[in-house]
């Protein structure tokens, strides 16, 4: 007989910080393909395709629950003709515990949407090939740098350091 162990079901540090993963859930998705059956004739130019990645987050009520909230927009165009219009909202509910403050706003906005990314990154590679189109393949996004360039242009307009929203009321 060998020994079973069980994984817990929450992540567990030697510092006693633990995350756990709610719930992931599409909040938004929108595929456009406006000029078909056109578009996906094959020609020797390449479309110009823009990626956009946002990240926000949010406390849900008075917990240790916040929502995470990751954009995604594909944009793709041939010279002036529309390829292909895909925007993403991906979301997941994250509980936070045993984080110093200062740690919990970059705990959400790089380590979270880390966690969420390949799921959202499937879904748009899923729909542009559902399109008519090659699979888009969005490559791995560093949220690390998005956070720090984020922090300093808030720091310049603002002065402060990034926050996290409170919650609705």
């Amino acid at each position: 007989m060998s020994d079973t162990t069980t994984a817990q079901a929450t992540p567990v540090d030697p510092n006693g910080i633990q995350i756990q993963i709610n719930a992931q859930y599409t909040k938004d998705f929108s595929f456009e393909n406006p000029n078909a059956p056109a578009s996906l004739q094959p020609k020797e130019q390449q479309p110009n395709i823009a990626v956009n990645v946002d990240v926000s987050a949010s406390r849900v009520a008075e917990s240790d629950l916040y929502e995470v909230v990751l954009k995604i927009n594909a944009d793709a165009k041939r010279d002036t003709e529309q390829l292909f219009l895909a925007e993403l909202t991906y979301a997941g509910l994250f509980t936070i515990k045993n984080v110093p403050q200062d740690q919990v706003t970059p705990l959400l906005l790089i380590e979270c949407p880390r966690l969420l990314f390949p799921f959202a990154r499937n879904i748009m590679a899923e729909s542009t090939r559902d399109g008519g189109f090659p699979p888009l393949l969005i490559q791995p996004v560093d949220f690390a740098a998005m956070f720090r360039q984020s922090t300093a242009n808030q720091a310049a307009a603002t002065s402060g350091p990034a926050a996290i929203v409170p919650p609705e009321e």
